[in-house]
């Protein structure tokens, strides 16, 4: 969602059919096509923008006055292990969840003490519908399966950081470390290299 109106809608609805929120997940999320920069239409940049930053910005806008009140919620952030790292053909999703991760750690600093926990959840490759687009079909079949998480055990991941106060989640010791390598400038050239192979796939 990233009309105003639509947001504002849809938490009225909630709070008159629960009478309370406790979790607000912004999980949606879109991918241009794999493409250098200068190809990349503006249409679709303007939508990965509105759906992967616009979007949660308005559902927290909305819903967080109501958090506040009750003194108690809880708010994820669906980021990326790609917003650790710059892919090339694919550089706008990593920025915006790169945003992501930053926005979520100055809002959690900028509600301490009010009852309201926030996380940036970096998952990596996951078995779901996300990868369901022109471009993106081959992913599942040609990248090792061993680098995948079912969804389940990302979202078992997310609430138990949640419970423990960590703002940025990397759900998965895979993740974990393909993260720490990418942190290591050898091992970031190296990632790389095989993200560019990948890329050509």
């Amino acid at each position: 969602m990233s009309q105003e109106r639509d947001v504002d809608r849809l938490t009225a609805e909630t709070l008159k059919a629960y009478g309370r929120a406790d979790v607000l997940v912004n999980n949606a999320g879109l991918i241009t096509a794999r493409a250098p920069i200068h190809q990349v239409k503006v249409t679709d940049w303007d939508a990965v923008m509105a759906v992967n930053l616009r979007g949660p910005f308005l559902c927290i806008r909305s819903i967080l006055p109501h958090l506040l009140k009750q003194g108690s919620g809880s708010i994820i952030n669906v980021s990326s292990i790609a917003a650790f790292m710059a892919s090339p053909r694919n550089t706008t999703y990593c920025a915006t969840k790169a945003y992501l991760n930053l926005f979520s750690q100055g809002l959690q600093d900028e509600l301490t003490g009010t009852g309201v926990r926030v996380q940036a959840l970096c998952p990596g490759l996951t078995h779901t519908e996300f990868h369901d687009r022109p471009g993106y079909e081959d992913y599942e079949t040609k990248i090792p399966e061993f680098l995948w998480m079912k969804a389940e055990d990302v979202v078992r991941e997310s609430l138990a950081a949640l419970e423990k106060g960590r703002v940025i989640c990397i759900p998965g010791f895979r993740n974990r470390l393909i993260v720490a390598v990418m942190r290591n400038r050898l091992g970031a050239l190296m990632m790389k290299m095989l993200s560019a192979r990948f890329q050509k796939l």
